[in-house]
């Protein structure tokens, strides 16, 4: 197999793909300020994890069960960052922290992940509904 990094004279190399979810609404459908999310992730990632990249955003559904298995529609935006095991390892407590936060301030009912090919996902006790 070559070695692309050597090939192209590359100085760094990470192969653990860490994939962010932000969505647009909470789990009642109201709107959240998503840009503020996603740029508080980037920041997130970028202190902690050397940077990300943020895609334009894509249409999704979750079955929120403790609503009685009601769909949510969301137009999230993805967020991809290219880190390694190692910097999960010893920077994992500050990602836990940021998505419990994003998690219970824009009261979601998940907030998932994926980490190569692995979907996690941290449950959010149901919020009374504010209005």
């Amino acid at each position: 197999m070559p070695d692309h990094a050597e090939a192209l004279g590359a100085t760094k190399t990470e192969s653990t793909l860490l994939v962010l979810f932000i969505p647009s609404k909470d789990r009642f459908g109201e709107e959240i300020d998503q840009d503020y999310w996603e740029d508080e992730a980037l920041r997130m990632l970028g202190t902690h994890f050397r940077g990300g990249t943020a895609f334009p955003q894509g249409r999704g559904v979750w079955r929120d069960d403790a609503q009685g298995g009601i769909l949510l529609f969301d137009n999230p935006v993805v967020i991809q960052c290219y880190t390694s095991d190692e910097a999960l390892e010893m920077r994992g407590a500050d990602l836990r922290a940021f998505l419990v936060r994003m998690g219970t301030e824009t009261r979601q009912g998940a907030v998932g992940l994926v980490i190569d090919r692995d979907y996690l996902e941290i449950a959010f006790d149901l919020p009374e509904k504010t209005n």
